[in-house]
Protein backbone atom coordinates (compact mmCIF):
# COMPACT_ATOMS: atom_id res chain seq x y z
CA UNK A 1 0.00 0.00 0.00
CA UNK A 2 1.10 3.53 -0.74
CA UNK A 3 -0.84 6.41 0.81
CA UNK A 4 -0.98 9.77 -0.96
CA UNK A 5 -2.35 12.85 0.75
CA UNK A 6 -4.34 14.92 -1.76
CA UNK A 7 -5.05 18.54 -0.94
CA UNK A 8 -5.88 21.84 -2.59
CA UNK A 9 -7.88 24.97 -2.00
CA UNK A 10 -11.56 25.39 -2.72
CA UNK A 11 -12.06 25.71 -6.48
CA UNK A 12 -8.68 24.16 -7.26
CA UNK A 13 -10.11 21.06 -8.92
CA UNK A 14 -8.88 18.72 -6.19
CA UNK A 15 -12.03 16.60 -6.31
CA UNK A 16 -11.68 16.24 -10.07
CA UNK A 17 -8.12 15.02 -9.59
CA UNK A 18 -9.37 12.55 -6.99
CA UNK A 19 -11.97 11.24 -9.42
CA UNK A 20 -9.36 10.85 -12.16
CA UNK A 21 -7.08 8.94 -9.78
CA UNK A 22 -9.99 6.73 -8.76
CA UNK A 23 -10.53 6.00 -12.43
CA UNK A 24 -6.99 4.67 -12.56
CA UNK A 25 -7.64 2.30 -9.69
CA UNK A 26 -6.82 4.33 -6.59
CA UNK A 27 -8.93 3.99 -3.46
CA UNK A 28 -10.04 7.53 -2.58
CA UNK A 29 -10.97 8.26 1.03
CA UNK A 30 -12.54 11.71 1.22
CA UNK A 31 -12.32 13.72 4.45
CA UNK A 32 -15.32 15.82 3.39
CA UNK A 33 -17.46 12.69 3.10
CA UNK A 34 -16.26 11.56 6.53
CA UNK A 35 -17.00 15.02 7.95
CA UNK A 36 -20.61 14.69 6.81
CA UNK A 37 -20.78 11.24 8.41
CA UNK A 38 -19.39 12.31 11.80
CA UNK A 39 -21.74 15.33 11.90
CA UNK A 40 -24.81 13.34 10.85
CA UNK A 41 -27.40 12.54 13.52
CA UNK A 42 -25.76 9.98 15.79
CA UNK A 43 -22.31 10.63 14.32
CA UNK A 44 -19.14 10.85 16.39
CA UNK A 45 -19.08 14.66 16.45
CA UNK A 46 -22.81 15.40 16.19
CA UNK A 47 -23.54 16.06 19.87
CA UNK A 48 -20.38 18.12 20.36
CA UNK A 49 -21.21 20.41 17.42
CA UNK A 50 -24.82 20.89 18.54
CA UNK A 51 -23.78 21.53 22.15
CA UNK A 52 -21.19 24.09 21.08
CA UNK A 53 -23.02 26.02 18.36
CA UNK A 54 -26.54 25.68 19.72
CA UNK A 55 -30.00 25.47 18.14
CA UNK A 56 -29.10 27.92 15.36
CA UNK A 57 -27.34 25.11 13.48
CA UNK A 58 -30.10 22.52 13.93
CA UNK A 59 -31.99 21.82 10.72
CA UNK A 60 -34.86 19.53 9.70
CA UNK A 61 -35.19 16.23 11.58
CA UNK A 62 -32.51 17.34 14.07
CA UNK A 63 -29.78 17.28 11.42
CA UNK A 64 -27.01 19.86 11.41
CA UNK A 65 -27.80 22.68 8.98
CA UNK A 66 -24.49 22.73 7.13
CA UNK A 67 -25.31 25.99 5.32
CA UNK A 68 -26.00 27.76 8.60
CA UNK A 69 -22.88 26.28 10.18
CA UNK A 70 -20.78 27.36 7.19
CA UNK A 71 -22.15 30.91 7.43
CA UNK A 72 -20.99 31.04 11.05
CA UNK A 73 -17.52 29.57 10.65
CA UNK A 74 -16.51 31.28 7.43
CA UNK A 75 -17.21 34.69 8.96
CA UNK A 76 -15.47 33.98 12.27
CA UNK A 77 -11.95 32.49 12.41
CA UNK A 78 -12.37 31.59 16.08
CA UNK A 79 -15.59 29.69 15.39
CA UNK A 80 -13.89 27.92 12.50
CA UNK A 81 -11.01 26.85 14.75
CA UNK A 82 -13.50 25.61 17.35
CA UNK A 83 -15.38 23.56 14.75
CA UNK A 84 -12.11 22.02 13.59
CA UNK A 85 -11.22 21.10 17.18
CA UNK A 86 -14.58 19.39 17.59
CA UNK A 87 -14.58 17.45 14.33
CA UNK A 88 -11.00 16.79 13.23
CA UNK A 89 -10.17 14.08 15.80
CA UNK A 90 -13.20 12.05 14.72
CA UNK A 91 -12.52 12.63 11.03
CA UNK A 92 -8.90 11.60 11.44
CA UNK A 93 -9.79 8.47 13.42
CA UNK A 94 -12.25 7.29 10.76
CA UNK A 95 -9.82 8.08 7.94
CA UNK A 96 -6.98 6.19 9.62
CA UNK A 97 -9.27 3.20 10.16
CA UNK A 98 -10.29 3.16 6.49
CA UNK A 99 -6.69 3.51 5.34
CA UNK A 100 -5.62 0.67 7.65
CA UNK A 101 -8.18 -1.61 6.00
CA UNK A 102 -5.94 -1.60 2.89
CA UNK A 103 -2.62 -2.03 4.72
CA UNK A 104 -2.08 -5.61 3.58
CA UNK A 105 -2.77 -4.78 -0.08
CA UNK A 106 -0.78 -3.24 -2.92
CA UNK A 107 -3.42 -0.56 -3.49
CA UNK A 108 -2.80 3.13 -4.00
CA UNK A 109 -4.84 4.89 -1.31
CA UNK A 110 -5.56 8.60 -1.79
CA UNK A 111 -6.49 10.47 1.37
CA UNK A 112 -8.39 13.54 0.14
CA UNK A 113 -7.79 16.09 2.93
CA UNK A 114 -8.86 19.65 2.01
CA UNK A 115 -7.45 21.21 5.20
CA UNK A 116 -4.14 19.34 5.29
CA UNK A 117 -2.14 22.59 5.24
CA UNK A 118 -4.23 23.94 8.10
CA UNK A 119 -3.42 20.94 10.30
CA UNK A 120 -0.73 21.45 12.96
CA UNK A 121 1.36 18.57 11.60
CA UNK A 122 1.47 16.25 8.63
CA UNK A 123 -0.27 12.96 9.41
CA UNK A 124 2.28 10.19 9.82
CA UNK A 125 0.38 7.71 7.66
CA UNK A 126 1.00 9.69 4.44
CA UNK A 127 3.82 8.52 2.20
CA UNK A 128 3.67 11.68 0.07
CA UNK A 129 1.51 14.75 -0.54
CA UNK A 130 0.05 15.80 -3.88
CA UNK A 131 -1.15 19.41 -4.05
CA UNK A 132 -3.60 20.71 -6.65
CA UNK A 133 -3.02 24.41 -7.25
CA UNK A 134 -5.06 26.97 -9.17
CA UNK A 135 -4.63 30.75 -9.45
CA UNK A 136 -7.04 32.55 -7.09
CA UNK A 137 -8.94 34.24 -9.91
CA UNK A 138 -9.45 30.90 -11.64
CA UNK A 139 -10.67 29.31 -8.40
CA UNK A 140 -13.08 32.18 -7.74
CA UNK A 141 -14.45 32.00 -11.29
CA UNK A 142 -15.10 28.27 -10.84
CA UNK A 143 -16.90 28.79 -7.56
CA UNK A 144 -19.13 31.45 -9.11
CA UNK A 145 -19.89 29.56 -12.33
CA UNK A 146 -19.99 25.96 -11.07
CA UNK A 147 -21.29 26.30 -7.50
CA UNK A 148 -23.42 29.41 -7.85
CA UNK A 149 -21.59 31.39 -5.16
CA UNK A 150 -21.52 35.14 -5.31
CA UNK A 151 -18.05 36.59 -5.72
CA UNK A 152 -17.81 37.97 -2.18
CA UNK A 153 -18.62 34.56 -0.68
CA UNK A 154 -16.11 32.84 -2.96
CA UNK A 155 -13.40 35.32 -2.01
CA UNK A 156 -14.18 34.91 1.71
CA UNK A 157 -13.98 31.13 1.54
CA UNK A 158 -10.70 31.27 -0.36
CA UNK A 159 -9.26 33.74 2.15
CA UNK A 160 -10.28 31.51 5.07
CA UNK A 161 -8.05 28.69 3.83
CA UNK A 162 -4.29 28.23 3.78
CA UNK A 163 -2.37 30.14 1.13
CA UNK A 164 -1.04 28.44 -2.02
CA UNK A 165 2.46 28.95 -0.61
CA UNK A 166 1.56 27.06 2.57
CA UNK A 167 0.19 24.15 0.57
CA UNK A 168 3.16 24.01 -1.79
CA UNK A 169 5.47 23.87 1.24
CA UNK A 170 3.88 20.49 2.06
CA UNK A 171 3.97 19.17 -1.47
CA UNK A 172 5.97 16.30 -2.86
CA UNK A 173 4.20 16.83 -6.19
CA UNK A 174 2.18 19.79 -7.51
CA UNK A 175 -0.50 19.74 -10.20
CA UNK A 176 -1.13 23.21 -11.63
CA UNK A 177 -4.79 23.32 -12.64
CA UNK A 178 -5.22 26.70 -14.23
CA UNK A 179 -6.26 25.76 -17.75
CA UNK A 180 -8.24 22.98 -19.45
CA UNK A 181 -9.63 19.61 -18.37
CA UNK A 182 -7.41 17.99 -21.02
CA UNK A 183 -4.31 19.60 -19.56
CA UNK A 184 -5.38 18.46 -16.10
CA UNK A 185 -5.87 14.87 -17.28
CA UNK A 186 -2.36 14.91 -18.78
CA UNK A 187 -0.92 16.07 -15.47
CA UNK A 188 -2.81 13.40 -13.56
CA UNK A 189 -1.39 10.82 -15.95
CA UNK A 190 2.13 12.00 -15.08
CA UNK A 191 1.27 12.06 -11.38
CA UNK A 192 0.06 8.46 -11.64
CA UNK A 193 3.46 7.45 -13.02
CA UNK A 194 5.10 9.23 -10.08
CA UNK A 195 2.83 7.39 -7.65
CA UNK A 196 3.81 4.12 -9.30
CA UNK A 197 7.46 4.96 -8.69
CA UNK A 198 6.69 5.65 -5.03
CA UNK A 199 4.95 2.31 -4.68
CA UNK A 200 8.14 0.62 -5.89
CA UNK A 201 10.31 2.43 -3.38
CA UNK A 202 11.59 5.22 -5.63
CA UNK A 203 11.79 8.58 -3.85
CA UNK A 204 10.85 11.35 -6.26
CA UNK A 205 10.05 14.97 -5.41
CA UNK A 206 8.48 17.23 -8.04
Amino acid sequence: MVVIGLTGGIGSGKSTVGALLAGKGAVVIDADVIAREVMAVGGLAYEDVIDHFGPAVVGPESSIDRSELAAIVFSDPQARAELNELTHPAIRAVMEERIAAHAATDRVVVADIPLLAESPDRPGHLDAVLVVDAPPEVAIARLVSQRGMDRADAEARLAAQASPEQRRALADYVIANGSSRTALADQVERAWVWIGQLSHGVTVRR
